[in-house]
């Protein structure tokens, strides 16, 4: 990578790092990836409520994407409070931009993030919160999602005329890196997105 590569990247620009977290669908995402790309980027960590705010709200809204059940609605308000006090306290713009964004996000899809307490991700951008799986009665078993999971995820065996008995597909979950792939060459999408929480299948 040349030094204009690596000067470009730090210098990334906030309405660059807004632009690209409001690609994303899920509000718990967007956050994380704001900040995540702040703290590696703009922010300059020259003042405290900027610095310790944006490290701490990371830390609080990474909660919301696991199953671990630590996530709770005390952090939805201590991230409220956060995005509150760097407005207030930050320096520069950079830090109260970033401190509105928390709040306004938060705010906006307060609902939303509540879902993400009880292991539901609405939007389905959660990986640790979801699963993939085949539908039987979709399966055509033409074999496509497994020749196109490069990490041997998926078994089965490919339909051939006038062969009963063949092994279905199906998705080995420990192996499962829910890249997506087998979801875009499926034909027939048979292949859908589990809440692990509600077992309730949704279409990608």
């Amino acid at each position: 990578m040349s030094e204009e590569e690596v000067t470009g990247e730090r210098e990334k620009s906030l309405q660059d790092i807004r632009k690209e977290a409001e690609e994303r669908a899920c509000a718990v995402q967007r956050v994380l990836y704001f900040l995540e790309q702040f703290l590696s980027g703009p922010m300059c960590g020259r003042c405290f409520p900027c610095a310790f705010g944006s490290y701490e709200a990371r830390s609080r809204i990474g909660r919301f994407m696991r199953r671990s059940g630590k996530a709770g609605s005390a952090d939805i308000e201590v991230l409220k409070r956060i995005g509150t006090q760097m407005v207030e306290g930050s320096r520069c713009k950079k830090g109260k931009d970033t401190g509105k964004f928390i709040t306004d996000t938060v705010n906006a899809a307060e609902q939303e993030i509540t879902e993400h307490i009880f292991g539901r991700c609405p939007q389905r951008e959660c990986a640790e919160l979801v699963e993939f799986v085949i539908t039987p009665g979709l399966c055509t078993a033409c074999g496509k999602c497994a020749e196109a999971c490069r990490y041997g995820a998926i078994i089965g065996e490919k339909k051939k005329t006038f062969l009963a008995g063949y092994l279905p597909f199906e998705i080995r979950q420990k192996r499962c890196t829910k890249c997506g792939e087998c979801v875009k060459v499926c034909p027939t999408g048979a292949v859908e997105i589990v809440s692990v929480k509600t077992d309730e299948l949704v279409n990608r």
